[in-house]
């Protein structure tokens, strides 16, 4: 028995423990239910961000994740205007009753009784404001809930803080919540510059945001206006000390109000802010807004137009699409970001961000394969190249031949050349020696991050362009060229409110890419006008006035155009294409991305031409032919002066000749044969593109020959500048030479060539940047 009462009695006890466990865990469970709520418990976490440019000239507001414009402001940063006016509107006795306003319950419980309807409300801004926090059906149960979260907000918050936590919630029509965000959007000013008239009708939006809609219900909301204003004239805001305080408000009702567009406050720059807004954690917001950016909004502005002309001239070419990156070389700051030429025409995918869209990079990559291998010793300035014919088997795959564009060869040509002009076999014999593992580890150096396949995969096509990557990449790593070899981040932000680094903003500025006068021999390269004149013509559209340093690249099929270079003081990057991957019609990097690219240039040098870009440090010029880079001999007809290492010297000043390998064998036989068919005449002197200098005074006493080669129909004529020489002479006469620039033309049956070239007046000094050319 004492056995059983023992067992009992523990059944008793562990039952009560149970029991107290029990209430306990409905207690902490239900104890949030009844503390008070505090400002900090319902604080705004998720804000819309908004942002300006460099000189606090405002970009725009941009939507929480939600797709929500809330702006957070202080009530000490609020218009009093529209305090009184929502005030006035909402809850006149605000500041003079609990969480209930017990008089106005009474007062609406007798009108409808009387009226037998709900003639007015009671809801309090308290109530309004836990409505907001946690809505809840419009039952008997859900009025109880919203009355007990209203009794817990009045116990643990002032009537500040309740009627900030309300104001800043508010919903302004659409997706615009709190009138800092309305003020913004719809007026273009902060909310503490709100005047009567555009307080009370924002005011009068709450009440019911779709039906008060201002762009669709106007009449409606200046109705609600005038019943607001009449609040304020009944609760004293508006005195009654005034003269005629009814004709006031009368006279605010019928201002005239100019509401902003519908493009939610975004007022330039779009893509870029979107995409900035991306890299920010969204909590770290809220002490910091607006965000200042790097951008100079005039010029994002004239970019943008300039942007959207170009696309126009070349719809008739199928070209849709274009971007551009404008960025301050001295500080890695982000002047200018276009992504599209409309980011809201829907219809043309004008949301797709083109600076950060992977595409095809045709020949821009070129640059640092002829860096790398000069740095490793592989080539030399003076290297002659071989622009022949080549063949690569690939493994599981027809053998890789590289052609230009022309699929034309020029033979022997100087790296200058090579890369000047964008030659393809040069460029693919060059990362044959530096290896395509070695190439792709430098470009992951220079943050060309999302080329992020093997070796294997790119293959010797990785120079040309057969990965693919970023216009931002592409910025990023020319800002590298122009500071040689110096490299440091892009910056979207001040450092008031630094841009976390990450993938899209990454490079290792603790690495110094290399030799700093290799970088400056290949800016000395892409600035050289007249080395690319082969491919380019002399007078292209990537010759400036003043010093540039420019290269172009176009994608297989035309899908992709580019053109991205430097000044001392900017980088500008810019690429024309189609988003859906449609090739163009007739368009390459230097008639897409190059027009853009130039007129940027020239807008951003408009009031102060940059520096010279300085020679390449320690190297030495010797005279060299024009295009093979060989020594001259009698048969070269155009003398450069080109950069040498000075331990080259003596082995130049021993050459005496230079026999072409047999490499050459397939493309001399092909020369030979083109030389002497009898459907071709060729012009063989002067070269296109050539440059001659002529001494003043000595006009008279300086020739050029024209030399002809091929067989001819009929006799030949010679054309300069549409003007018919007169002469007897078939295959070659002599000029004088004269400044200017020069078409030369032989037509001989139907048969004719043309070539162009210009004479300029030489002076004692060097020729401009180190390079100099003349005639011989």
């Amino acid at each position: 028995m004492k056995l059983v009462s023992r067992s009992l009695l523990k059944l008793k006890h562990s039952s009560k423990v149970i029991l107290a466990v029990l209430l306990i865990c409905l207690i902490i469970r239900l104890l949030p239910y009844f503390a008070p709520v505090r400002a900090a418990d319902i604080a705004q976490n998720q804000l819309a961000m908004q942002f300006s440019d460099r000189n606090g000239l405002p970009l725009g507001t941009l939507l929480t994740r939600d797709q929500e414009h809330t702006s957070v402001v202080p009530l000490n940063q609020i218009s009093p205007q529209f305090i009184h006016a929502i005030l006035a509107a909402e809850d006149g006795s605000f500041y003079h009753h609990g969480a209930l306003d017990m008089k106005a319950i009474i007062r609406a419980a007798k009108e409808a009784i009387h009226a037998k309807r709900i003639v007015s409300g009671a809801s309090t801004i308290t109530m309004q404001l836990a409505r907001m926090l946690d809505p809840v059906p419009r039952s008997f149960s859900g009025k109880l809930s919203e009355i007990w979260l209203s009794w817990r907000l009045a116990a643990g918050m002032n009537k500040d803080e309740i009627l900030a936590a309300y104001i800043n919630r508010l919903p302004m029509g659409g997706n615009i919540y709190g009138v800092e965000a309305a003020a913004r959007i719809y007026f273009s000013i902060p909310a503490s510059e709100l005047n009567l008239a555009q307080a009370s009708l924002l005011a009068a939006i709450p009440n019911n945001p779709t039906y008060f809609n201002p762009y669709e219900h106007w009449e409606r909301l200046k109705q609600r206006q005038k019943y607001v204003l009449n609040r304020m004239v009944q609760e004293k805001y508006i005195s009654e000390a005034m003269p005629t305080a009814a004709s006031y408000a009368t006279r605010t009702s019928a201002e005239k109000i100019v509401f902003q567009s519908r493009q939610r406050g975004i007022i330039a720059a779009p893509h870029f802010l979107f995409w900035l807004a991306n890299q920010f954690d969204k909590t770290q917001t809220e002490q910091n807004s607006p965000i200042r950016t790097t951008i100079n909004r005039p010029l994002q502005q004239f970019v943008e137009a300039q942007l959207q002309q170009v696309i126009s001239s070349l719809a008739a070419n199928n070209v849709h699409d274009a971007a551009a990156l404008v960025i301050d070389n001295h500080t890695g700051e982000v002047l200018a970001y276009v992504g599209s030429p409309d980011y809201f025409n829907e219809a043309k995918l004008g949301r797709n961000d083109g600076v950060q869209a992977l595409r095809q990079p045709g020949s821009t990559l070129k640059p640092f394969v002829y860096e790398l291998a000069l740095e490793k010793g592989l080539i030399r300035p003076n290297t002659i190249l071989a622009d022949v014919p080549a063949h690569y088997a690939i493994p599981g795959a027809k053998l890789y031949s590289p052609t230009d564009y022309t699929e034309k060869f020029l033979g022997p040509v100087r790296v200058r050349i090579a890369l000047a002009n964008s030659l393809n076999v040069p460029a693919v014999r060059v990362l044959e020696k530096v290896g395509v593992e070695t190439f792709l580890e430098r470009l992951h150096q220079l943050g060309f991050e999302h080329l992020n396949q093997t070796p294997e995969h790119y293959g010797l096509g990785l120079t040309l362009g057969s990965g693919e990557v970023s216009l931002w990449e592409l910025a990023r790593a020319y800002l590298n060229i122009a500071r040689f070899g110096d490299a440091i981040p892009l910056v979207s932000t001040f450092s008031n409110y630094p841009i976390p680094t990450d993938a899209m903003n990454r490079v290792s500025t603790s690495y110094t890419l290399s030799n700093y006068r290799i970088w400056q021999l290949i800016t000395n390269i892409l600035s050289d006008n007249h080395a690319r004149a082969t491919a380019f013509g002399v007078n292209s559209v990537l010759n400036l006035p003043f010093p540039s340093a420019v290269k172009t690249g176009t994608s297989s099929n035309f899908r992709d155009t580019w053109t991205v270079g430097f000044t001392t003081d900017y980088t500008v990057a810019t690429w024309v294409g189609n988003f859906n991957g449609e090739p163009m019609r007739q368009v390459s990097g230097v008639t897409g991305a190059a027009p853009l690219w130039n007129r940027i240039m020239l807008h951003l040098h408009e009031h102060q031409e940059p520096a010279g870009f300085p020679p390449p440090e320690g190297l030495v010029q010797l005279p060299v032919c024009a295009i093979s880079g060989l020594r001259p001999t009698p048969d070269c007809t155009s003398v450069v002066q080109e950069y040498f290492y000075p331990e080259d010297k003596n082995n130049y000043e021993r050459e005496n000749q230079f026999n072409l390998p047999p490499e050459y064998d397939e493309w001399l036989a092909k020369q030979q044969q083109s030389n002497f068919t009898a459907n071709n005449l060729r012009i063989l002197s002067p070269h296109h593109g050539d440059l001659f200098l002529v001494y003043p005074g000595e006009e008279a006493k300086q020739k050029l020959e024209f030399k002809l080669v091929g067989n001819k129909s009929a006799p030949v004529e010679w054309w300069l500048n549409g003007e018919k020489l007169d002469t007897n002479s078939a295959n070659s006469l002599f000029w004088y030479l004269r400044p200017g620039k020069w078409t030369l033309e032989a037509r001989s049956g139907e048969m004719s060539d043309k070539v162009s070239f210009q004479v300029e007046l030489a002076s004692l000094k060097p020729t401009r940047r180190g390079f100099s050319i003349s005639g011989t």
